[in-house]
């Protein structure tokens, strides 16, 4: 292994706050004592010698040999991440995706069962239910907010739990401790995708998960500027299980990603808290709009798991809410409404990206699920009449004009 990658670099004292971590957690400053972390773009690093060299590649002294096994940029990242999210370490891959494959090549075998929740992000459903089949693992996919189907599906071959809180795009929440409870009761992991509620609102290991996943592509960085991943837990799982084998894999994130991310984790508090009170302040525009059929987002009192999203979401619902167009009877009609909708907004992005300051719109059914099949979209609650914001930080008041722009001519 390269660097140690556990938090507290740097003779920072205990006990910070997430939100000092935020800007301070890193890797020692260099020899030229810059005060912004440097970007270390290399390839490859000089050893001073052969036996060294020999040590560092054996992985019986710390030292960077090879950026795919190890950069100072991006151990500064996985540092401040893991120090963030309250994780031993964190270790750092090219995309969200990548994060979750990592995690399923380094502890899933052929013969090994999954239970994962059935509204989970459309990619992860394809990845998990569908490419992992092929190399004989199974998955069962359970209703996210049913505990009891959680733990009924249990085998003993089980080895992983996976869950996504909030999800993408509907915002269902999964209470982390029950399940948490029943992971440690079958002896299996679980693992939780915190991508829409970030470290700033939701820490999942204080709850109990054992892996934490990021698509650090999203909230983390916040300007839709690159691609990058992460996954956060115990050394014993990350350095021992997935270091090895991201080594051998190479699907691991660049120095200039890791850079751009790690100064994006400056600024995520407040963008996030920002951005989900407008968010709030959007969704009981629409819950009060005669041409919406329901609003999904969790800082409603009308969400079916609003106390648990205050509890366990920091008092927050988030920066992503999605709706339901009313249309007339039948899907063309749904998909017809939604498309306006989308079509007439002038602010809005119309991209499947989220976390962006920007406000994006998008139609799950079309784009981020659009891969899935009708089944499937149906056992995850996914209409063509539904439509997910993920809001940015724009005035509310533009915001609410861009959408009344499309939902007040609906035909």
């Amino acid at each position: 292994m390269a660097q140690d990658r556990s938090n507290g670099a740097g003779g920072l004292p205990e006990g910070l706050h997430p939100d000092t971590l935020a800007v301070r957690e890193s890797i020692p400053r260099s020899q030229y004592g810059e005060h912004s972390e440097a970007l270390y773009l290399s390839s490859s690093f000089v050893q001073p010698d052969a036996e060294t060299a020999a040590r560092r590649f054996a992985g019986e002294e710390d030292g960077y040999t090879y950026t795919r096994t190890g950069n100072p940029t991006v151990t500064a990242f996985e540092r401040r991440l893991a120090a963030m999210e309250g994780t031993e370490t964190a270790i750092g891959t090219a995309t969200g995706m990548s994060a979750i494959l990592l995690m399923c090549l380094a502890l899933l075998k052929a013969g090994d069962h999954v239970v994962c929740s059935q509204s989970m992000f459309g990619s992860t459903i394809k990845l998990i239910g569908g490419e992992l089949s092929r190399f004989g693992v199974e998955t069962t996919f359970v209703p996210q907010t049913d505990a009891a189907a959680w733990k009924a599906a249990l085998r003993p071959e089980t080895r992983l739990m996976f869950a996504e809180t909030p999800t993408n795009p509907l915002t269902d929440l999964c209470d982390i401790a029950a399940l948490s409870a029943i992971a440690r009761e079958a002896g299996v992991l679980l693992a939780v995708d915190n991508c829409f509620a970030s470290p700033a609102l939701q820490q999942p290991a204080k709850w109990g998960a054992d892996l934490v996943i990021h698509s650090g592509t999203k909230f983390l960085d916040g300007q839709g500027r690159v691609m990058a991943g992460a996954v956060c837990g115990p050394r014993s799982l990350i350095d021992d299980k997935l270091g090895p084998m991201i080594r051998s894999a190479g699907m691991n994130l660049s120095p200039f990603n890791a850079w751009v991310v790690l100064k994006g984790l400056e600024t995520l508090s407040i963008r996030v808290r920002a951005q989900a009170d407008n968010a709030l302040r959007l969704a009981q525009w629409l819950e009060a709009h005669p041409r919406v059929a329901r609003v999904h987002y969790p800082g409603l009192a009308s969400h079916p798991q609003h106390a648990l999203a205050m509890r366990q979401q920091s008092g927050m619902g988030g920066a992503v809410l999605s709706f339901d167009v009313k249309s007339q009877e039948g899907a063309e009609a749904a998909r017809r409404a939604a498309f306006h909708v989308i079509d007439s907004t002038r602010v809005c992005s119309i991209t499947a990206n989220l976390g962006d300051v920007k406000t994006t719109i998008t139609h799950p059914a079309s784009t981020s699920h659009g891969r899935l099949t009708e089944a499937q979209r149906q056992a995850a609650g996914i209409g063509q009449g539904l439509i997910r914001v993920a809001v940015g930080l724009e005035h509310i008041d533009d915001l609410k004009a861009d959408l009344a722009r499309g939902l007040d001519t609906l035909q």
